[in-house]
Protein backbone atom coordinates (compact mmCIF):
# COMPACT_ATOMS: atom_id res chain seq x y z
CA UNK A 1 0.00 0.00 0.00
CA UNK A 2 1.64 3.44 -0.83
CA UNK A 3 1.35 6.14 1.72
CA UNK A 4 -0.35 9.17 0.54
CA UNK A 5 -3.05 11.38 2.03
CA UNK A 6 -5.75 9.03 0.16
CA UNK A 7 -4.67 6.33 1.40
CA UNK A 8 -4.58 7.26 5.24
CA UNK A 9 -8.10 9.04 5.36
CA UNK A 10 -9.31 5.64 3.97
CA UNK A 11 -7.78 3.85 6.88
CA UNK A 12 -8.71 6.61 9.36
CA UNK A 13 -12.51 5.72 7.97
CA UNK A 14 -12.64 2.36 8.03
CA UNK A 15 -11.01 2.19 11.41
CA UNK A 16 -12.57 4.78 13.12
CA UNK A 17 -16.05 3.87 11.87
CA UNK A 18 -17.02 7.54 9.69
CA UNK A 19 -17.69 8.96 7.20
CA UNK A 20 -14.70 9.49 4.63
CA UNK A 21 -15.96 13.04 4.72
CA UNK A 22 -15.05 13.10 8.84
CA UNK A 23 -11.76 11.54 8.64
CA UNK A 24 -10.69 14.38 6.27
CA UNK A 25 -11.53 17.26 8.14
CA UNK A 26 -10.27 15.40 11.58
CA UNK A 27 -6.57 14.83 9.44
CA UNK A 28 -7.01 18.42 8.29
CA UNK A 29 -7.28 19.68 11.64
CA UNK A 30 -4.52 17.65 12.56
CA UNK A 31 -2.41 19.10 9.72
CA UNK A 32 -3.54 22.75 10.77
CA UNK A 33 -2.95 22.14 14.50
CA UNK A 34 0.76 21.19 13.84
CA UNK A 35 1.47 23.76 11.53
CA UNK A 36 0.34 26.59 13.61
CA UNK A 37 2.19 25.35 16.47
CA UNK A 38 5.22 24.33 15.50
CA UNK A 39 6.11 27.84 14.40
CA UNK A 40 6.83 29.09 17.68
CA UNK A 41 7.75 25.90 19.02
CA UNK A 42 8.47 22.26 18.36
CA UNK A 43 5.81 19.93 18.66
CA UNK A 44 6.26 16.41 19.82
CA UNK A 45 4.21 13.77 19.33
CA UNK A 46 5.64 10.90 22.08
CA UNK A 47 6.78 7.73 20.50
CA UNK A 48 5.50 9.26 16.84
CA UNK A 49 8.20 12.11 16.41
CA UNK A 50 8.84 15.83 16.11
CA UNK A 51 7.92 18.03 14.05
CA UNK A 52 9.56 21.69 13.82
CA UNK A 53 10.26 24.62 11.28
CA UNK A 54 13.89 25.58 10.27
CA UNK A 55 15.23 28.46 7.94
CA UNK A 56 16.46 27.60 5.29
CA UNK A 57 19.48 30.39 3.79
CA UNK A 58 19.54 32.01 1.02
CA UNK A 59 21.49 30.28 -1.68
CA UNK A 60 22.35 30.46 -5.90
CA UNK A 61 20.28 27.73 -7.39
CA UNK A 62 20.63 27.11 -11.23
CA UNK A 63 18.86 25.94 -14.24
CA UNK A 64 20.24 22.70 -15.29
CA UNK A 65 18.72 22.85 -18.74
CA UNK A 66 20.19 26.53 -18.98
CA UNK A 67 23.12 26.78 -16.52
CA UNK A 68 21.13 30.18 -15.83
CA UNK A 69 21.80 31.12 -11.85
CA UNK A 70 18.99 32.42 -9.84
CA UNK A 71 18.89 33.07 -6.17
CA UNK A 72 16.30 31.38 -3.85
CA UNK A 73 14.89 33.48 -1.25
CA UNK A 74 15.28 31.89 2.33
CA UNK A 75 12.05 30.53 3.73
CA UNK A 76 11.13 28.29 6.99
CA UNK A 77 9.78 24.53 6.26
CA UNK A 78 8.44 22.46 8.33
CA UNK A 79 10.70 19.47 9.19
CA UNK A 80 9.83 15.92 10.90
CA UNK A 81 12.39 14.22 13.03
CA UNK A 82 11.12 10.61 13.85
CA UNK A 83 11.11 9.16 17.47
CA UNK A 84 13.19 6.14 18.15
CA UNK A 85 10.41 4.13 18.50
CA UNK A 86 9.07 4.68 14.98
CA UNK A 87 12.97 4.38 13.70
CA UNK A 88 13.32 0.89 15.34
CA UNK A 89 9.54 0.20 13.53
CA UNK A 90 10.82 0.51 10.53
CA UNK A 91 13.93 -1.02 10.68
CA UNK A 92 12.80 -4.11 11.93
Amino acid sequence: MNVNKKNILKRISTKAGIADSDSLNIFNLFLNIVVSKAKNNQVKISSFGTFRFKKTPKRIGRNPLTKDSYIIQEHNKLNFSASAKIKEIINL
